[in-house]
């Protein structure tokens, strides 16, 4: 899968929990970035990513997040 397709798979996944439409991310996209994201959101937005791509995260991962960008290099290695 290229980065672009995890990226537009990612928008979809991201528009749904906050349950906005005009949502666009991108690799430097951060959780300041966007209205609402907090701890809450944050775990809810990871649990749909692990389904939709049907991996899991190890908390290292999770906490080495800094960007939507470095989720998209996880991902990667995992599918």
């Amino acid at each position: 899968m290229t980065k672009n397709s995890v990226l537009v798979k990612l928008t979809n996944i991201f528009r749904e929990i906050f349950n906005d439409r005009e949502i666009v991310i991108n690799n430097k996209t951060t959780a300041q970035d966007i209205d609402n994201w907090d701890s809450l959101t944050h775990m809810l937005l990871i649990s749909k990513i692990e389904e939709e791509f049907e991996i899991k995260f190890k908390l290292k991962e999770l906490n080495n997040l800094n960007n939507v960008g470095n989720l998209v290099e996880i991902i990667n290695t995992k599918i």
